[in-house]
């Protein structure tokens, strides 16, 4: 198993190796930052946009190739990622961002998670009831409403609830106040900031979940070994619980692994209406700047998170389902 695990990490580091420089000769190709400096007053020269470039390592009169092996160079031997047109660095840009996104996704993901699939097997072990069609009928909503409207529709109410009770309870944008004293003070203040987006995240991305688990024990409640365990004494519920939901959960498992990076590299929505800096609104903001170090950055990012959910989903079949053997 763990070689198996080693050659699947071997793999994708080359899938992620390729993809990187494909994604650095495309964007060193088709972005332009020094057109974007023509906009700036006053005017700055060729000459001094020239000169200031060349300072942060981005000299557009070098070959894409050339900027290429400066660039690797640099990652390889120093872990530098370069710098950005505005001088910022992209390590620490990078590195304060994905903190904030799983700052941001964590407690939602495990919510999201642990709710969807409880709801999927109560409303599969309640199918055509009241409870089953109010569940699934809002995981169906969820699907077809924009993530952008759930999300300020949940701000509004939070801004209305503050409205009715006439206090600062709940904090619609930002991660933190300005003047809160450290300790305990600043870890109500963070809590405060992190309810209304991890409601939002949560109550709008558990329906994945719910259908899947659903539908996959459906599928399964009616089998040739779930009939079996009942012949031999065990009630519905228990062949559901002992034996339909292991096997169920085997492809909703895999999906999980998969959907972690869809989380943090599709946050963008949240974190714009949340106002939280996280990578995905970084990622916008870096494409729109024509950066070229950034963008290849996040590309690289969203890579490696593939990679990791790709071996996750593998290993998590295992656990699943020990019939399942690899090598």
């Amino acid at each position: 198993m763990l070689l198996y695990l080693l050659k699947r990490a071997a793999s994708y580091l080359v899938m992620i190796f390729i993809t990187t420089t494909a994604t650095y000769f495309l964007a060193v190709s088709s972005m332009k930052p020094a057109l974007l400096e023509q906009e700036k007053i006053p005017k700055p020269t060729p000459e001094q946009v020239q000169a200031n470039f060349a300072s942060l390592g981005l000299d557009p009169t070098k070959n894409p190739w050339e900027r290429y092996v400066d660039w690797l160079v640099g990652v390889v031997t120093r872990w530098d990622w370069g710098r950005s047109p505005n001088g910022g660095f992209i390590n620490t840009q990078f590195g304060d961002r994905v903190w904030v996104s799983t700052r941001l996704i964590l407690v939602s993901l495990i919510l999201t998670i642990i709710i969807g699939i409880a709801l999927g097997v109560y409303s599969a072990a309640r199918q055509y009831k009241v409870s089953d069609r109010v569940i699934t009928g809002y995981s169906y909503f969820v699907y077809i409403l924009p993530a952008p409207v759930g999300y300020f529709l949940i701000q509004l109410l939070a801004i209305k609830i503050n409205e009715w009770t006439g206090t600062q309870s709940l904090f619609v944008t930002g991660i933190s106040s300005v003047g809160v004293e450290q300790g305990w003070p600043a870890i109500v203040d963070l809590a405060a900031h992190y309810v209304v987006p991890t409601f939002a995240l949560t109550i709008l991305g558990w329906q994945g979940y719910q259908v899947a688990q659903r539908q996959y024990l459906l599928d399964n409640v009616n089998a040739d070994f779930v009939r079996t365990a009942r012949a031999k004494g065990l009630t519905r519920n228990q062949a559901i619980r002992k034996h339909a939901l292991r096997v169920s959960f085997i492809p909703v498992a895999q999906s999980i692994a998969f959907n972690i990076p869809a989380l943090f590299t599709g946050a963008i929505f949240a974190e714009q209406i949340f106002a939280w800096p996280g990578i995905g609104r970084w990622s916008f903001e870096v494409i729109t700047a024509a950066d070229v170090n950034g963008t290849v950055a996040t590309v690289t990012f969203g890579s490696v998170i593939f990679a990791v959910g790709a071996v996750l989903a593998d290993f998590a079949t295992t656990l699943v389902d020990p019939r399942v053997r690899v090598s």
